[in-house]
């Protein structure tokens, strides 16, 4: 059945599904262009979904956007956290969560353009839903790095893991960006690289070796 102006009408869907049509439009849309230069008009024709109807479910251009960051920091969150298994060994658990970061990326390019680059870019209120991403992603990696060293002659402690996990996640966002420039490279090539950079420092705190100047 299609409407006077020759579109599908749409039919009545849950409002799960509708949201999550929205979002994917959305998103594709804001990745493309930009916040400011994105347009409701295009947003709506991506979806096929009238434009009162997507005010109505997830309200103004500003709220929208807002709403895909926090989709897109949850859904990234949620993939790197399913992939550290508790029992693994550290080094194990750390190189399934960056592995499956740089997958994540690789299929959800979109959403990481509008999560990391135009969040951003575009200042407040938006620069506070890229920080709380990065809380989270940093909490999740210190809390794996506390893990790592839990059996060891001197575990870490919170002050400890923090600035590592920090340096960690401001690590896998610039190796990110130099991927999309360099796309021949493959997700698992890419963690691997983090990895041998990580690692081969941060195996050695797990054994309670650290450097010093002069040692």
């Amino acid at each position: 059945m299609v409407q006077e102006n020759g579109r599908p009408r749409s039919r009545r869907l849950p409002r799960e599904v509708r949201e999550r049509q929205i979002l994917d439009a959305a998103v594709e849309v804001f990745a493309a262009h930009g916040f400011h230069n994105a347009s409701m008009d295009e947003i709506s024709e991506v979806a096929g979904i009238s434009k009162p109807m997507i005010y109505a479910y997830l309200g103004a251009k500003d709220e929208l956007f807002v709403a895909c960051i926090r989709r897109e920091a949850a859904r990234l969150i949620e993939a790197i956290g399913s992939a550290v298994e508790d029992g693994l060994n550290p080094a194990e658990q750390l190189w399934r969560g960056l592995r499956v970061f740089f997958e994540y990326v690789q299929a959800n390019q979109a959403g990481w353009t509008v999560l990391h680059r135009w969040a951003n870019a575009q200042g407040e209120p938006f620069a506070s839903e890229l920080s709380e991403w990065r809380e989270r992603a940093t909490s999740l990696i210190a809390a794996l790095l506390a893990r790592a060293t839990a059996g060891s002659a001197q575990p870490m402690q919170p002050e400890q893991t923090e600035p590592f996990a920090t340096a960690l996640v401001g690590a896998g966002e610039a190796l990110v960006e130099w991927w999309f420039e360099h796309p021949e490279h493959t997700a698992d090539g890419m963690a691997m690289r983090l990895m041998n950079m990580v690692w081969m420092g941060f195996g050695d705190l797990v054994e309670g070796r650290s450097y010093a100047p002069g040692s």
